[in-house]
Parts: structure tokens; sequence; C-alpha cells
């Protein structure tokens, strides 16, 4: 007898949400809550699993599925139903399968770790289980709908890099005030002063510990309003209702992912230092010739040189006459590099400008983007604001990094004159760097060419493996590195810095190698300091969170609550 075909188990797939009741501004007129099959527009929509290619899995994807079936799926752990993929037995978390499972493992490791340890000691059934990954499938489609609707580019690349460039003006005059004042806790004072911050005040003493945990409290009350405002949006009604569903959520997020993270080593000098480290060692491994190890070694040595009848070439008694022509040669074969990467830049400059040139500008993208969002009508979609890419912060965070108003003023003088002039020239010809220009459409064409939604998986595998080497919470923190030892992670932090710089640009700056070395050590204590790199970890969350949920900025959680009719 034939078998039925296996049909995957629908033990997990999400039901329908209600609708929030809410006013005009909350999340219940902006996001239509639909049942999987119908929360991606068509095109994104995903296809049946025999029809849509994967991936060759790595080891690592392979031990993460296990994990989410052992964790998430126990009911359907058997042999029939190993057939069926992920995405076919959870609902789904995304529009891509790749960021779905790396968001799985994740909440397998926390479910694992955080509420096994408890919950399954007073029960077995897993309906508990089963409404968390709901909401959360529910929070993450709302989620990605949102940030499909925001201006990335200005994000990433103009308003994060403003606020870091504000984090080291500030340590740089704090750092100067409190040299001259010779007291150790004036730079933070003065640093709090300048770039003050709520869940860090008031200045932590350790002389005074009442003021220690003032602002330890003040912290973590942050955090938990920080994530009540972002469930008060994203939740469905009937799940906000539940309190103890909302504090259990909040706590998690808060303290356990949050506070472990920002409140934890991610914001100590030595672990910024570190991750700058493997971040330089992996653009390093990408420029670097990639070779096979099979690489043929040919012997140049004529048969006379071989059986010692003659002098072989590496031997003193070389003629003079040769080390000339190896000057001669060496000059030739670096002519002929430079020629060649002079040219090979400057054939990706003219096709990326031709390209660019043939697109649609960067307004009408953006123009399409408001008018097609369902936080607006068509009606009233309002006339976005664009700034030239040439303006953004990130070019002027780069040469806050470098100190050129400092070390070379002449060249950030000349450079802030040529980019005046290539945005706001009285000429219109000479306008190619403003909104919609050829050079403002070729860095536009870049950056959709270069940073585009494949990265977003490698990125979250990297983090979720730095956050939870072998899928599971990290061990308890060791001891941080004593001073000396942050000296030397710091040493090596400037060294693989400085591998990246060419020598002839740290030669035309009038450095040697040990004076470049050292100034790039001076630049690197601007992260020294945990308490001063949280007040740029928590304004860049809040500055993501009310991006992606505007109405955290206009409401405080109770009027949140109160707007979707629920009393807090």
């Amino acid at each position: 007898m034939t078998q039925p075909p296996l049909r995957p188990p629908t033990t997990l797939q999400p039901r329908p949400k209600a609708n929030p009741t809410s006013s005009s501004s909350s999340v219940g007129n902006q996001i239509t809550v639909k049942t999987p099959l119908q929360s991606r527009a068509p095109s994104e929509t995903r296809q049946p699993a025999s029809a849509r290619p994967r991936p060759a899995p790595t080891t690592s994807d392979k031990a993460a599925v296990t994990l989410i079936r052992r964790v998430l799926c126990p009911q359907q752990t058997n042999v029939a139903n190993d057939a069926w993929p992920i995405d076919e037995l959870l609902p789904p978390l995304s529009s891509s399968n790749e960021v779905d499972l790396q968001l799985y493992t994740v909440i397998a490791i926390v479910v694992k770790e955080l509420v096994y340890s408890w919950y399954g000691e007073i029960t077995s059934d897993q309906a508990f289980v089963e409404e968390v990954i709901r909401i959360v499938a529910h929070c993450t489609r709302a989620v990605e709908g949102r940030l499909r609707k925001i201006n990335l580019e200005s994000l990433v690349f103009d308003e994060i890099p403003e606020l870091v460039e504000s984090h080291v003006l500030a340590y740089r005059i704090s750092h100067g005030s409190a040299q001259a004042s010779q007291r150790s806790n004036s730079l933070r004072a003065v640093y709090h002063e300048l770039n003050p911050h709520p869940a860090l005040s008031p200045v932590p003493d350790p002389s005074l510990e009442t003021l220690t945990a003032q602002q330890s409290r003040n912290e973590v009350d942050y955090r938990q309003l920080l994530v009540q405002g972002a469930l008060a949006v994203l939740l469905p009604t009937e799940d906000l209702e539940n309190a103890c569903l909302r504090t259990l959520v909040t706590d998690v997020i808060a303290e356990t992912i949050l506070g472990k993270s920002i409140g934890g080593r991610v914001c100590e000098g030595w672990f910024v230092w570190t991750s700058i480290t493997k971040l330089v060692e992996e653009v390093q491994a990408l420029l670097k010739p990639r070779t096979t190890g099979k690489e043929i070694q040919v012997d140049t040595r004529s048969r006379l040189e071989k059986f010692g009848l003659l002098s072989e070439r590496g031997d003193g008694t070389r003629p003079a006459s040769n080390g000339r022509r190896s000057t001669f040669s060496e000059i030739a074969w670096r002519v002929l590099q430079y020629g060649y990467l002079t040219f090979i830049s400057l054939q990706f400059v003219i096709v990326g400008l031709l390209t660019a040139s043939s697109e649609p500008p960067r307004s009408w993208w953006s123009k399409k983007a408001a008018v097609d969002s369902p936080m607006v009508q068509s009606s009233e979609a309002p006339a976005v604001a664009l700034r030239p890419l040439l303006d953004f912060k990130i070019f002027s965070l780069i040469s806050s990094l470098m100190d050129l108003s400092f070390r070379m003023p002449w060249l950030s003088g000349s450079v802030a004159l040529m980019q005046h002039h290539l945005i706001r020239s009285p000429f219109s010809l000479l306008r190619v760097g403003a909104v919609d220009g050829l050079l403002d459409q070729y860095l536009h064409h870049l950056l959709v060419t270069h940073f585009n939604p494949s990265l977003i998986p490698p990125v979250l595998s990297t983090i979720r493996t730095t956050l939870f080497p072998n899928n599971a919470l990290p061990p308890p923190a060791p001891d941080p590195p004593s001073p000396e030892q942050q000296v030397e992670i710091r040493r090596r932090c400037a060294e693989a810095l400085c591998a990246l710089i060419p020598a002839m640009l740290h030669r035309a700056a009038g450095l040697s190698r040990q004076q470049l070395l050292r100034e790039v050590e001076v630049e690197l204590d601007v992260w020294n300091d945990a308490y001063l790199n949280k007040h740029l970890a928590y304004q860049i969350l809040e500055l993501v969170i009310v991006r992606v949920l505007p109405e955290i900025g206009e409401k405080g959680v109770k009027e949140l609550m109160e707007a979707r009719g629920i009393d807090m």
C-alpha cells in the first residue's frame, strides 16, 4: 500500500490576530495583521520548498536547525518530519529564510536557557512556547514592514555617524578639561554635561555608593520603559492585555538581551578594541589574494647553477650591473602596477557614473516609498526633504576620527571647500553633488550595489555566534583583563589599523610607522571608558527604535497603553 504524502505539521502555524483598537496614531491603523499566507506582499511570499533554491547549509547552520527542532518543535522531531524545512514548520519571521534561521536560533537559545529552566519543571505543555513564537513572529513581521518604509541610507550613514562624532568630540573636550583640573571623576562629569542621557544619571562616583546604585536603578528603569513602549506599539491587543506575558517578554528583552549586552561587557573599552581588531582582520582577509595551497614552485635556476658549476643569482659575486638592472625592473613594474590600478579605478568610476545616470533619481524612490507607505494616505504623503549623500555625516566623522582639523587644517579646509562647491555651487553645472546630481546618483548606486539585503544573514550569524557561542548563553564572564593586558589589546588593535594604511600615505603625512602607531593608540582611547560608551550605545538604540516606531517619540508608555484601551 502506498503511504499518503507527508504534510507539514500545523501546530505552530500562526493564527490570525485581532487588530488592536486605538486612536489614529496607534498601531491599529498602521499595521494590518493578516494570516501567514497574507503577511507578505505577493512578490515577497515564499515559494514552495521544492521550487525554492536553498544554499548549502554550513556546519553552524546544521547545528542551529537541530537546536530549533529540538527546542521549538519537539513534537515534530521524528524521521518523517525531518524532511520538512524549518520555514514550513514554524511561522515566518521575515521575508528571508536565511534571516529566519538566525532569528529562530536566538529564540531557541533564549527559550531553552531562560524559559525551560523553570517552565519545564511545571509542565511539559508546549502551548506557552507556541504562543511566544506567534507573538515574536507578529512583531518581527511588523518591524520588517516598518523598516522598508524608513530611509536606511540617512539612518546608517548620516544620523548614526552624527551620534558617533558627537561622542568623539565630547570625549576630547572632557579629556582636555580633566587633564586641566587633574580630577579623576571630572572626565565623566564633563562628558555627561556635554552629552547627557537620563539612563546614566547621576554620574557614578566610586567613593559614593548611593550615586552608583541610583544610576544602576535608573538604567534598569530606562531599559524597561524602552521595551514596554515597543511592545505597546507592536503587540496585538489580546496579547498586550496579558500582564504576565507582557512582563515576562519585557524582562527577557530588557535584562537578558539589553542588560547583558549594552549593560555588560559590550561597552567595555577592551571589548570594543577586540571587536575592531577582528573586523580589521576580516577586511584584510578579503583584500589578500586567495591561494589554494597547490601553487607550483618553479625553479628558475639554470642547469649550471643546479650542479654548482655557476654561482647562483643570489650570490654576492653578481656583477654590479645586475643591481642597476634590478632597480630599473622594480621601477618599471611599479609604474605598470600603478598604471593598471589607475585604469581599473577610472573604469570603475566611469561605468558606475553611466549606470547611475540611467537609473531613477533618489527623489523618485523617496516619493514612491512615501506614497506606498501604509502609515500615510496617498493624498497626505509629505514632501520628503532629502539631503545630498555628499553632505552626510559619515564624511565629517572620518575627518573627526583622523582629527584632520588639527593635524592637517589645510587638507580639512580644502576638502570642505570642494564639498561646498559640489553641493551648493552658484553654477548649476558644477552642482553634481546636490540631490539627484550625477555624483549623488553615483554614490547612491554604490550604496545600493554594495550594501544590499544579502549582507544581513551573515551579519546576524556573526552577531549570534558572538553573543551566544556554541548556541548557548555565554558562560559567566571572566575577570576583565588587567590594565597591562588592556594596553596590549589596544596596541594590537592599533597595529591592525596601521596595517590597512599604505606606507605612502603616512610618509606623505611626515609620520614614521612608530609615530603613526602612537597616534592611533591615542585615538583609540576614545573607547576606553565603558560609562562613556554606554551613552553612545543607548543613543543609537533609542534612535533606531524611534525611527522604526515613531509613536514612542510622541507618546509615553502610559499614553500608548491607554490608546490601546489598556490600563496599566
